[in-house]
């Protein structure tokens, strides 16, 4: 049996109730399976699944509320963003399953470009060692400064940033944890000292992209990851190394927060370290065994 692809799109508000179930009630033909909404990110994550055509029609149509709901110019919050509808990736559950995945994200790029009228920057599998982080340096204004100077260019619609809902990021990518880890206590730049730490760019733990940020509405800050390959960098470990970095500069973790879904290979993992189970994975769970025997 064939299984559904994965999206995880994220919109640049975590804020407004009404303009989330817009973008929600879009979603229709597919399965809505997680909202994640910060208020301090303005940002949500939802994910869906779907088959190939119907994942393809239910993200345009998001994307379409996103931009028609969504005003950058009067946008605030700490993650960096560079569009209404921000990143779009589309996921295959299964690894034999990345052609169908790329073949959706291409026509996802190519209708926004084209139908919506947004520029379009492919990543990931459909753009070599280019990921969002690429296009998101100097936000907005940094990314159409990139274009006029002929340095990018989008990969579909216009040369212009649209004013109101920016651009939009598509790409076809493996499943990551998207997997933060909050501080209590300790000075302003602490979780941006750890975060540069634990990311791989600083010589931390392979696949992690890591951001330090200030919670101001949770009085807290945050070492914010993305876990491109959670079988080289084990979740435990990496919140182990951020609490012993907090303690040497005098703060807490004060919890941790997962955004959106994880592989169940991922949580079997983290259970079989934190319960010392040597050789625990995916393969010693029932429910896993019986849908995969």
């Amino acid at each position: 049996m064939e299984l559904p692809l994965e999206a995880v799109p994220n919109f640049s508000e975590g804020r407004d109730g009404a303009v989330l179930d817009a973008i929600r009630a879009a979603f229709s033909g597919v399965s809505l399976l997680d909202v994640h909404a910060d208020a301090d990110h303005n940002r949500s994550v939802f994910t869906v699944v779907g088959g190939d055509d119907a994942l393809v029609d239910a993200l345009v149509a998001a994307i379409r509320v996103a931009a028609e709901r969504i005003d950058l110019r009067r946008h605030e919050g700490v993650h960096p963003r560079v569009g209404a509808a921000d990143v779009v990736p589309v996921v295959p559950i299964r690894p034999e399953a990345m052609p169908r995945a790329r073949a959706a994200a291409l026509r996802v790029a190519e209708r926004v470009g084209g139908e919506l009228g947004l520029p379009v920057f492919l990543y990931g599998e459909l753009a070599a060692a280019r990921g969002p982080a690429f296009f998101r340096r100097g936000g907005p204004e940094g990314l159409q400064a990139r274009v006029d100077a002929g340095e990018l260019a989008p990969d579909f619609g216009p040369q212009r940033l649209d004013e109101r809902a920016g651009a939009l990021l598509v790409g076809a990518r493996k499943p990551l944890i998207a997997f933060n880890v909050n501080l209590r206590g300790g000075e302003p730049g602490t979780a941006r000292e750890i975060a540069a730490l634990v990311r791989e760019t600083g010589g931390g733990f392979p696949g992690v992209r890591a951001l330090g940020m200030d919670l101001k509405h949770a009085g807290l800050t945050q070492v914010s990851m993305n876990v491109e390959d959670w079988e080289a960098a084990a979740l435990a470990d990496i919140v182990a190394r951020i609490e012993a970095e907090a303690h040497a500069r005098g703060a807490e973790v004060a919890g941790s927060e997962l955004v959106g879904l994880m592989p169940a290979g991922a949580a079997a993992a983290a259970a079989g370290g934190a319960l010392r189970i040597d050789g625990f994975d995916g393969s010693r769970l029932l429910e896993l065994r019986l849908l995969d025997p």
